[in-house]
């Protein structure tokens, strides 16, 4: 079968956070982490529905993919670098770097990188924080992460956000340490601040649209690619409910779960995607 046909225009790169619906942090309060084992996992059939959907439009993707995870569905790890796509970290257990001691951050980020690795067959060169939780406040995390030996970051989102965020920091890549890339989240310059483009959140509660134009804008305006993320569990509208979950966060975690699988599917049509590696190949040498 021919590929889809698509105008010609910039490579965006297409990432997934793979992790499961109760390692979400907005749901950390509510789910103590010594019950995940006792847990009904989705991830396997999620992930795996995300694969058949990239093969039948010819997407690349990184797929960020927590130790945790990869531990209990080694299969799937092998499953994803099979499909020719990139290998990459989310950490080991989920926790956010800006609540870990520096040692253990060390640990976290060592652990997942070799278990990917022994598991995959192929270096890990990136990794993303989880909850973008590199910021203002620790970035000693740099450095671990070059210690560590991965060679790029996808852990800033540039915006103001009450969980997360770096506003001021640079929108496209960049070297915090000599050897390490990070590479920022995407936004959008409108009106002199920055407004989020990337996936996420976002993606689910606004209109298709909006995302359509703010990428497009993007590859357009700035002439650079975007970096576009979500996550398996945001496809996955029979999900559990999890019990006394807050209004905001039920908000955020449980609207338009119905919609999201086609909304990927006409973003695959509408742009075109491959890995954060090939994409950013420049940045990265």
């Amino acid at each position: 079968m021919n590929a889809p046909q698509r105008p010609l225009t910039l490579m965006n790169a297409l990432t997934v956070d793979v992790e499961d619906y109760f390692q979400v942090s907005a749901l950390a309060p509510l789910i103590d982490r010594s019950s995940w084992d006792q847990r009904e996992c989705r991830v396997e059939r999620n992930v795996e529905r995300l694969l058949e959907l990239f093969a039948r439009h010819h997407a690349r993707a990184t797929f960020f993919t927590l130790g945790w995870v990869a531990e209990r569905y080694p299969h799937l790890v092998k499953r994803i670098v099979a499909a020719g796509h990139e290998l990459a970290s989310h950490g080991y257990g989920h926790l956010r770097a800006s609540e870990q001691s520096r040692d253990e951050f060390m640990q976290d980020v060592h652990r997942a990188k070799g278990l990917l690795e022994d598991l995959g067959g192929r270096r890990v060169q990136g990794y993303r924080a989880p909850s973008f939780s590199i910021g203002y406040s620790n970035p000693w995390a740099f450095d671990v992460l070059l210690e560590a030996g991965y060679r790029y970051s996808s852990s800033v989102y540039p915006v103001q956000h009450d969980h997360y965020g770096m506003p001021d920091a640079p929108r496209f890549p960049y070297q915090p340490r000599p050897g390490l890339t990070e590479i920022p989240v995407t936004t959008t310059r409108v009106l002199g601040r920055n407004l989020p483009a990337g996936g996420g959140g976002y993606f689910r509660l606004a209109p298709y649209a909006l995302s359509r134009w703010a990428i497009r804008r993007v590859n357009r305006v700035d002439l650079r690619p975007a970096i576009f993320y979500f996550h398996p569990w945001e496809i996955d509208p029979q999900q559990p409910r999890v019990p006394g979950t807050p209004l905001k966060t039920r908000f955020r975690h449980y609207v338009n779960l119905d919609k999201t699988e086609s909304r990927l599917a006409q973003l695959l049509r509408d742009f075109h995607w491959g890995r954060v590696d090939e994409v950013f190949a420049l940045a990265l040498t």
